[in-house]
């Protein structure tokens, strides 16, 4: 059974950084899909960024050019770098994983608990 355990959540101000971790545990597959979700206050899921099975990464359009996306394979953690973060970043932040990169919440099987992430001044 696959386990992902986010941390690294905080309340930060815009413009601020901040650095998201996924330990993921008990795969046993070495290619596996991995990445984050966000949701919002009153918002529905949406996905932020994404290794595919084979390391390739994605990047949705809310992630695009501010968020980093990495991993370490030694520590199994992947990483979210957010930078130039803004009021509208604020969720909720899953980390997910499946055996293959979907921008469908749906279509991944696994979640972690969820962390969250405040920018306010």
């Amino acid at each position: 059974q696959v386990q992902l355990v986010e941390s690294g959540g905080d309340l930060v101000q815009p413009g601020g950084s901040l650095r998201l971790s996924c330990l993921v545990s008990g795969f046993t597959s070495d290619r596996l899909a991995i990445g984050w979700f966000r949701q919002g206050p009153g918002k529905k899921r949406e996905g932020v960024s994404f290794f595919n099975s084979i390391g390739k990464p994605f990047y949705t359009d809310v992630a695009r050019g501010r968020f980093t996306i990495s991993r370490d394979q030694a520590k199994n953690t992947v990483y979210l770098q957010m930078s130039s973060l803004r009021t509208e970043d604020t969720a909720v932040y899953y980390c997910v994983a499946g055996p293959y990169y979907s921008t469908v919440p749906d279509d991944w099987p696994y979640w972690g608990q969820g962390t969250q992430v405040t920018v306010s001044s």
